[in-house]
């Protein structure tokens, strides 16, 4: 096969593999395109992802305008480091995925020591992480313990965030044995796992992927793991997805600044710290690099740890929740609403487990705002243009101020089936 280790003289990164190289860069674009175009239909120009790494894959145009190419390029040299070997002054010039390819195997060899993920989802302010590969590589060793045996891994997360680069890329390539095949399940109903789904799989997903399969009924063959990441898996999610036929479903824990820091494959158990990590304090960990170097690091979470060197989490430090897998900044969401003519203030909230896995929102409307049908139909229309899905409240309020306690603090409130008319002040 075209990419095999080798062929092109790379010494066997990951990069070397033609199909795991293609599949990282149609994610990245995608992720780019989504971003660049929030609320817009599925993106003409992005070939199918079966074809990935074929002939018409690779000569398939990238229709984005001049602008756009350059965020584009931008995110790719990024992600790659592709500066360090000079090569990112040609990729706005590569109209095609191919041309992409090419400048990317090329500079990898002298630039792939490193490579940087985004922080997910939408804070505002995301963040570029730099990673050394030979810690991705050490985490990719130790991962593969915990998944003995597999033959194929089936992928419900885009590679180009460190979970599934992890999970979908590093991990599924021992040194000295051959590549384990992707298949992507993103997209696909959950029944579509039971025929597709055969012993010795990895399903690599997060809670809400989870969460379906367990709802649907389904029963999986003997012999298939799971791992969940990117968010906190509920137990009944968890337990769930075993009762679906899973042998196994191992949760770790870590974020785009750290890679992975715990796992755990009960839910009533404590996260186990990975063998690199140690408590250096409350929410300071040590981390021991495959070089030997140490250095601490602020855990992305609060953590209670308990006396047998396990710890839980007991809540987020930067505010972020968690929506399909994805981190969303409830406060970036209230600021662009505000940007809204028609909306003089709002609040923001993830909604209870009882009313959903979502955003809601509460809005006051602006003294010219219109009636409550027409202020409803205008804000929900603005929302699905200008917000990427996870940012999207799906369930909206209104009044004439933000809803508070007795004390003057903010309140949650009740999901309301219509929206009601704004009030004079």
């Amino acid at each position: 096969m075209a990419g095999e280790a080798g062929e092109f003289g790379f010494g066997g990164g990951w990069w070397s593999d033609d199909r795991t190289l293609a599949r990282f860069v149609a994610d990245l674009v995608a992720g780019e395109f989504a971003r660049l175009r929030p609320g817009s239909p599925v993106l003409a120009g992005l070939p199918g992802r079966e074809d990935q790494g074929g002939e018409a894959w690779r000569n398939g145009l990238i229709e984005a305008d001049s602008l756009e190419m350059l965020q584009l390029s931008a995110a790719l040299a990024e992600a790659l480091n592709l500066g360090e070997a000079a090569s990112a002054d040609y990729l706005p010039t590569r109209r095609t995925f191919g041309g992409l390819l090419d400048i990317c195997r090329s500079a990898l060899p002298r630039c792939g020591s490193h490579i940087t993920f985004r922080t997910s989802g939408s804070t505002g302010t995301a963040k570029p992480c730099r990673h050394s590969l030979a810690d991705l590589e050490q985490e990719a060793e130790f991962l593969r313990t915990l998944f003995p045996g597999r033959r194929r891994i089936l992928g419900a997360v885009p590679s180009h965030h460190i979970y599934g680069f992890l999970m979908t890329i590093l991990t599924g390539a021992p040194p000295g044995a051959a590549r384990l095949p992707v298949v992507d399940v993103r997209g696909r109903p959950p029944a579509a796992l039971a025929v597709l789904a055969a012993p010795g799989d990895l399903i690599v997903g997060h809670p809400a992927f989870w969460s379906a399969v367990a709802r649907s009924g389904i029963a999986l063959p003997a012999d298939i793991y799971g791992s969940v990441s990117t968010a906190p898996c509920p137990a009944p999610t968890a337990r769930g997805a075993v009762g679906a036929g899973l042998d196994r479903l191992v949760e770790l824990y870590g974020s785009s600044e750290t890679a992975g820091i715990g796992w755990r494959d009960d839910p009533a158990d404590g996260f186990r710290p990975m063998p690199w990590w140690r408590r250096a304090g409350d929410s300071v960990l040590r981390r021991t690099s495959a070089d030997g170097a140490e250095r601490d690091v602020a855990a992305p979470d609060r953590l209670d740890w308990s006396a047998d060197g396990r710890f839980r989490v007991a809540g987020r430090l930067d505010g972020m929740v968690q929506v399909g897998g994805v981190n969303v900044s409830p406060d970036h969401v209230r600021q662009r609403l505000c940007e809204h003519p028609w909306v003089a203030d709002a609040a923001v909230r993830l909604m209870t487990p009882e009313e959903g896995d979502r955003l809601k929102a509460f809005v006051v409307p602006a003294p010219d705002a219109p009636a409550g049908p027409e202020f409803h139909k205008a804000l929900t229309h603005w929302i699905e243009r200008n917000l990427t899905v996870p940012e999207r409240p799906r369930a909206l309020a209104s009044g004439p101020s933000l809803p508070s306690n007795s004390f003057g603090k903010d309140a949650d409130w009740t999901i309301l089936r219509t929206f009601p008319a704004p009030q004079s002040p």
